[in-house]
């Protein structure tokens, strides 16, 4: 009778070695394909935008575009041979600033930055389970909130980084710190400042995650336990106090909290004045969320009660990868309406290939070209997104009493 041997010790102490390789491998090969893609740099450049899209983004018509640049006011659009225009991003930010200074309505922001006595505005995004679309609900929000004209701040607080290197941040390769550089407990702590970095978004800077990360969750309960210092017991404040530095700054921030209830996404929370919590409309995954809400109610109490404010404006519930036709998902989309009612938004937002497909290229819906898809998969995945997107924007203009 033949026995099939067991893995050998030697493959087994192996292991650790294989896998750092492997991960490595990844890396560069990543790196080379943002080489080969976003040369000479690496870095991420961003297409230019059709005149309806920026008509759209700027709450005006398609034709006052039109007679403003035949009259030879605001930027210069580029021009097909076809007669189409197309303008930046950084040109739509100077039509805004045109518009706010020639614009006839007064009723209307086209500049819709915070004013005096306006509350910085933080929305976490968090789900308990991955696969929920976390990640890339809280990407295309930060860039839809700067497509509107808002100063928006992204946090990466997941050590895996995906929010990261969809905006072209490879941690490993680029060696670039991330916020826990600024709430971390030791003499080694910066200000937040000296993290940020630009994107390819005019008006959205990024915090990238990097594995360091991590050392958070460790450092957390020693500093707690630490009798001389009481910078452990008041954890929960280090995210809204490293943020207050640059507070002038920014209208909007937007925390991509880690799939798990740790010190990180507690953090997050108590300095947040919104929460958006993603749901995949499934049976198991409705059934996770339950237990992340109980735990999170749980953990939320007992913090309070030693100084933890989690004071939120709204919290709101996002269906996402919602497919209409399949009648089970139906079900429990109705079900958690009759639960939740007006904590569930209106809008929701539908799985597409046309996201998966722009995921690929590492780019999200509002940077890849329109022609590279189907027209009618594009421009579905389109409005659901910028009407999410949308509705989320009004609850922060809300929240500022608009």
């Amino acid at each position: 009778m033949n026995v099939s041997s067991p893995v050998s010790d030697q493959a087994l102490l192996h292991f650790e070695k294989r896998i750092l390789e492997q991960g490595d491998q990844i890396s560069k090969k990543l790196h080379l394909l943002s080489q080969q893609r976003f040369p000479p740099n690496a870095k991420k450049n961003l297409r230019s935008f059709s005149l309806a899209e920026v008509a759209t983004y700027l709450g005006v018509s398609q034709s006052h575009l039109k007679k403003l640049h035949l009259e030879g006011k605001g930027p210069v659009p580029e021009t097909s041979s076809s007669g189409r225009r197309s303008y930046t991003a950084e040109q739509m930010l100077e039509l805004r600033q045109y518009l706010d200074q020639h614009g006839r309505s007064e009723a209307r922001m086209y500049v819709p930055h915070r004013r005096p006595g306006e509350k910085l505005q933080v929305i976490a995004v968090v789900n308990f389970k991955g696969g929920s679309g976390k990640t890339t609900t809280a990407a295309h929000l930060a860039q839809y909130m700067a497509l509107t004209g808002h100063r928006v701040l992204a946090v990466d607080l997941d050590p895996q980084a995906s929010l990261s290197s969809l905006h072209g941040f490879q941690p490993e390769l680029d060696q670039s710190k991330s916020i826990y550089d600024a709430i971390r407990y030791d003499e080694e702590r910066v200000p937040l400042s000296q993290i940020i970095q630009e994107t390819n978004f005019p008006g959205l800077d990024i915090i990238p995650a990097n594995l360091e990360l991590q050392e958070y969750e460790y450092d957390t309960p020693l500093a707690m336990a630490d009798r001389n210092s009481n910078a452990g017991k008041a954890f929960f404040t280090r995210i809204s106090s490293a943020l207050a530095e640059v507070d002038e700054r920014y209208d909007v921030v937007i925390i991509d909290c880690p799939p798990q209830l740790g010190y990180l996404t507690i953090t997050a929370l108590t300095a947040s004045t919104s929460v958006l919590i993603t749901i995949h409309p499934q049976m198991l995954d409705v059934m996770s969320m339950g237990q992340f809400l109980l735990m999170l109610g749980g953990i939320l109490e007992p913090i309070r009660s030693v100084g933890a404010e989690v004071n939120l404006q709204w919290f709101r519930y996002l269906v996402t990868r919602y497919e209409p036709t399949d009648q089970p998902q139906a079900q429990m989309v109705a079900f958690l309406q009759t639960l939740f009612g007006e904590f569930i938004l209106k809008n929701h937002m539908l799985k597409s290939t046309a996201i998966s497909d722009a995921g690929i290229t590492k780019q999200t819906l509002y940077e890849v070209e329109k022609n590279t898809m189907t027209r009618s998969t594009y421009e579905r995945a389109m409005e659901a997104l910028d009407a999410v997107n949308g509705e989320i924007a009004s609850l922060v203009h809300k929240g500022w009493g608009r």
